[in-house]
């Protein structure tokens, strides 16, 4: 590994693209909890109103905008794809310890290769 230019220029260049998806993976990571937040707090509001048993189901929402907004936002979030990025770079380093298993070789989730023992051929 050591004299292999080859395996230290992948492993560069696999920790610099996962230490590049960190803040986006943050960001996102912040976008879902907010959202969650204010959702959780709206369906608790919806659900202790008094209101919302005497009325229609559409006639509640109507009534609770900020959760309907929020739940509609968190819904929308989940049909573009948050939740494979806030596990981005833990889904690439997967992949890459699948293809890299075939090396006898894997890496950590920041992208540092793992050289694994050869086996003993007899």
């Amino acid at each position: 590994y050591a004299s292999s230019p080859d395996l230290k220029a992948f492993e560069r260049r696999l920790t610099e693209y996962i230490a590049c998806l960190q803040p986006a993976t943050g960001r996102w990571r912040m976008i879902l909890i907010v959202v969650s937040v204010c959702t959780a707090t709206g369906a608790w509001n919806w659900l202790i109103d008094p209101e919302t048993q005497k009325v229609s189901f559409f006639t509640s929402l109507w009534n609770h905008p900020f959760f309907t907004i929020s739940c509609i936002t968190l819904i929308g979030l989940f049909f573009a794809g948050i939740h494979k990025r806030v596990v981005a770079p833990s889904i690439i380093a997967a992949r890459c310890r699948t293809v890299l298993a075939e090396y006898n070789m894997s890496c950590d989730d920041t992208g540092k290769l793992i050289l694994k023992p050869r086996p003993h051929v007899q």
